[in-house]
């Protein structure tokens, strides 16, 4: 008898202390534990998506909280929610084109915003917008991001329309991203080959943040580490006069492919084998748009 009674007492605990750890974790992954720091400014941001993104939730730039989720609201009229932060005012150098990014703690904690830092030098002000967002990541998106694929910003801030023709796209579909300098400004919107051409037009829509693009810049169709989703890559030019609303890119490079590689290498072999400093192995431009 006393030992049966030995057992329910510590079956017992430890259902008891069961419960205390789970309630514990609850504080300490929920949005419990996320209360406001002291003074704080408003930033608003807009989703096409929030997932289960719940007010209290942290804020959090390279890991570090810097402020909660004041408030989820939808944008009268529209399929987008308008999301408040309260940015603690210990941090005011947060740039203006900064990304905002719907993340989940671990694989089924609660979600937070995430801000990747941008470029830019003026910070965004109180009562401003982070018009550069991306929604909670759906299962297919992570798959996809796992394989270098990524994802391109929502850009519900409004964007601009440039193309460019390519002789070969490779794998590149709409929706893809589009880069410059390695931060996406826009998304890959259509991929059409005219009745008769031999070249695919590609339509980019970039963000209006980037309106400062030369005209002369140079698009690529790149690919994210060996096997991942490709993306255009954008380099700039030095020309005073910029991209605008229906413009061409006159300078295009097309998707590499695994022959062309192998056909370099073995074209051009090492630099000191390549002695009359030839192109033969090379990728040069498409200038489909060249005049």
């Amino acid at each position: 008898m006393t030992q049966r009674r030995s057992y329910a007492v510590g079956t017992g605990l430890f259902i008891v202390l069961g419960f205390a750890a789970l309630a514990y974790l609850a504080t300490q992954t929920t949005s419990v534990a996320n209360t406001t720091r002291g003074d704080t400014y408003d930033v608003t941001t807009r989703f096409a998506n929030v997932g289960q993104l719940k007010v209290r939730a942290p804020v959090k730039v390279a890991g570090v909280r810097v402020g909660s989720v004041e408030s989820i609201d939808l944008v009268p009229g529209k399929e987008e929610a308008r999301v408040t932060l309260a940015i603690d005012e210990s941090h005011k150098d947060i740039p203006q084109d900064s990304v905002a990014t719907i993340y989940t703690s671990g694989l089924l904690g609660d979600q937070y915003v995430g801000i990747q830092f941008g470029q830019s030098k003026t910070p965004v002000k109180a009562g401003g917008e982070i018009g550069l967002t991306r929604p909670a990541q759906q299962l297919e998106e992570m798959i996809g991001k796992f394989f270098g694929g990524g994802s391109a910003p929502d850009r519900l801030g409004g964007t601009y329309h440039v193309s460019g023709d390519f002789t070969n796209i490779g794998g590149l579909q709409a929706g893809a991203a589009v880069k410059m300098a390695g931060v996406p400004i826009g998304s890959v919107e259509s991929v059409v080959v005219k009745p008769g051409a031999v070249q695919a037009t590609v339509t980019l829509a970039i963000d209006k943040r980037y309106s400062q693009i030369p005209n002369d810049s140079s698009a690529a169709v790149f690919t994210s580490g060996l096997i991942g989703s490709q993306y255009v890559a954008i380099q700039p030019g030095g020309s005073p006069e910029y991209l605008s609303e229906g413009d061409q890119f006159v300078l295009t490079q097309s998707a590499l492919q695994l022959e062309d590689l192998i056909g370099k290498f073995l074209v051009n072999g090492s630099p000191s084998d390549n002695k009359n400093g030839g192109a033969q192995g090379g990728t040069q431009p498409d200038n489909a748009g060249k005049k």
